[in-house]
């Protein structure tokens, strides 16, 4: 049975320095064969927002753009929060085409349903 790793980013492009840390520990997990999904919730949304994640650099890091294509290539899955997309007047067609709106329910369930979870 595949372990199941969540990762909740509740921080958004305010807090640059709280971004990387879901899309590294993620693809990671996938390399350890773990299925990995980050869950973006209130301010967390706007990290996927649609060139966004571009303008995100720290340090020695690529961009944050870089970081999360690399994770959704190892596996990880992005899932968005409909509420919160609500909250912050934010249609569907905002959002980067690798991540997928769902809605409160989902979170409940992944909760449940997962070995470990860690919120940024």
């Amino acid at each position: 049975m595949t372990k199941k790793i969540l990762y909740v980013q509740t921080s958004g492009v305010d807090t640059p320095e709280r971004l990387y840390a879901p899309f590294i520990l993620g693809a990671t997990a996938a390399a350890m064969g773990i299925e990995a999904t980050i869950y973006f919730v209130i301010k967390g949304i706007t990290v996927v927002k649609k060139g966004e994640a571009e303008k995100i650099r720290i340090g020695g890091f690529p961009s944050l753009k870089d970081v999360m294509d690399q994770a959704v290539k190892a596996g990880v899955k992005l899932m968005i929060c409909e509420q919160s997309c609500m909250l912050f007047n934010l249609p569907r067609g905002s959002f980067v085409g690798d991540a997928g709106i769902v809605g409160a329910a989902t979170l409940n369930d992944l909760l449940l349903e997962s070995d470990a979870v860690l919120s940024f």
